[in-house]
């Protein structure tokens, strides 16, 4: 039988050498790290070398099935006594799955687990048992009194090379440079890289860019699915150059330029406020964001309500996302929604401290876009300097660019529906957004396609342009008496309190 040598990288064989010097020292020790840091292999290791009992989730539910179902302590307790009577030395992984189950609201006995972790460690003391514990994530603070904690810290980009080699072959992974990948996505674990290096070791001339796209591809860190955002690039936005290329330059470069980005310093701005009308782009500048950034976008969207506990967790949970894949970008949509009901402090003062938070070195490369149609909604705090670093305004369209917009959406159209005087057009519509517009190019349809089934006699394209641009400044002055009725949005990073399509 061929016993395969376990290959740990820097980071697993630090602590696997601390774990081997402790346990002549100590009774209690903690092995600690993040989902998919080792800690089952560094454990298996551990048990190879030095013997004794190694427990599971799997000997855990078999010591369950004795007793009554909601009797977890009796049956972890049951199950530590029995190893250490037949070893000097007792292993139990995951142990934070059963702090999990015994934390839960729905669990009858709270706080009874640290009795009976209290319990086992005494009794091993007494006996003069070792136990390693291994938790992701927080020590119970029964073991952590009493424990050496080791903990496998962070990946580096040497952790990297070594999972890598092991599943691409060293050939393979000698193409790619590990400095960059770590740059791009700090916190993938062992089983991400696993999963990523399985998959491209049948691709030919695997190199760098290929292994980060892949990961963009598969959305392995963002929250936002992007194919249920709609598809838009910065070529597809109209009227807001100057938006696009501060974007560009204070956002994407410092993203997606590493080498130049490390040697000069560069991090996008901390926090950017979009703010501008409705229909003017802004919900449709984050979606070109999104697809530009892929798995580096985190949305905070207004389909859960705000002030319920489940906000605040998502919140949260969303920050710490992007703190931990940082360089990444935060985005707010309908910031002024969200902040409009006046009683409503608590996701206020919430989102002042994870601002604030990002001042710190690990949250230096996140950044923060909210848009707003009515920035006077918004708290004062929120946007004072330090907080917001870049202010961008999405304006109305200009002439010009009204043209642009709608020869664009015309050249599409059979004729002689697409043979409308486009200067005549763009004249007409002045003071639309580019919302305005596309609804004016679909009613327009409408009413030729009408008279087309009615036999009624033909118009120049003109008019049912005409008649349409009316129909839509109608129906805004009919909305703007009503924005006190406004929704936060309905759908995820679909559509907001504005109907805002590619303008």
């Amino acid at each position: 039988m061929i016993i395969q040598e376990t290959i740990f990288t820097p980071a697993q064989q630090t602590v696997f050498n601390r774990l081997l010097a402790a346990i002549p020292v100590g009774s209690v020790l903690a092995l600690e790290g993040e989902a998919g840091s080792g800690k089952t292999l560094i454990l298996g290791e551990v048990h190879r070398t030095c013997g004794g009992a190694l427990l599971g989730m799997r000997e855990f539910v078999a010591s369950l099935q004795t007793h009554a179902p909601a009797a977890i302590e009796e049956s972890f307790v049951r199950m530590m006594e029995q190893a250490m009577a037949d070893h000097e030395l007792v292993l139990v992984d995951d142990l934070h799955r059963v702090i999990n189950i015994v934390e839960s609201c729905n669990y009858p006995r709270s706080e009874l687990f640290d009795a009976a972790l209290t319990a086992v460690v005494d009794h091993a003391a007494a006996l003069g048992k070792g136990l390693i514990f291994a938790v992701q994530n927080r020590v119970p603070m029964p073991i952590q009194q009493r424990a050496y904690t080791s903990k496998v810290e962070d990946f580096s980009p040497a952790d990297f090379e070594c999972i890598c080699r092991v599943y691409l072959g060293a050939e393979l992974a000698s193409s790619l440079n590990f400095a960059e990948i770590h740059r791009f996505a700090p916190n993938l674990n062992g089983h991400q890289l696993r999963k990523v290096c399985i998959w491209l070791q049948r691709t030919p001339d695997l190199n760098t860019g290929a292994f980060i796209e892949y990961l963009q591809a598969e959305h392995m860190v963002s929250n936002v699915d992007l194919d249920e955002v709609q598809a838009v690039d910065w070529n597809d936005l109209k009227g807001v150059d100057e938006v696009i290329q501060a974007l560009e330059a204070k956002i994407a470069f410092p993203l997606e330029n590493g080498t130049l980005a490390a040697a000069l310093g560069l991090k996008p701005k901390r926090g950017v406020l979009l703010a501008g009308p409705p229909g003017t782009g802004k919900t449709t500048i984050g979606r070109a964001l999104a697809h530009r950034l892929k798995s580096k976008f985190f949305l905070i969207d207004g389909t859960v309500i705000a002030g319920s506990d489940f906000f605040y967790r998502r919140v949260f949970d969303v920050f710490e996302d992007a703190k931990r894949n940082a360089p990444s970008v935060v985005f707010i949509d309908d910031a002024d929604v969200i902040f409009e009901e006046k009683d409503e402090r608590g996701f206020y003062r919430y989102l002042l401290t994870m601002l604030d938070g990002l001042e710190s070195a690990s949250a230096e490369r996140v950044c923060v876009v909210m848009t707003a149609m009515d920035v006077n909604s918004l708290p004062p705090a929120m946007v004072r300097s330090g907080r917001i670093e870049l202010w961008l305004e999405t304006k109305l369209p200009d002439e010009t660019a009204r043209a642009t917009i709608l020869r664009e959406k015309l050249t599409k159209l059979p004729s002689p529906i697409r043979s409308a005087d486009i200067a005549t057009l763009a004249n007409a519509s002045r003071g639309m957004t580019g919302a305005d517009l596309k609804a004016v190019v679909e009613d327009a349809k409408l009413l030729y396609a009408q008279d087309v089934v009615l036999n009624a006699p033909s118009r120049p394209a003109e008019e049912y342009y005409l008649e349409a641009i009316a129909t839509v400044r109608a129906n805004g002055r009919r909305r703007g008496r009503r924005t006190s009725d406004r929704l936060i949005g309905a759908t995820q990073f679909g559509f907001g309190v504005e109907e805002v399509d590619v303008i």
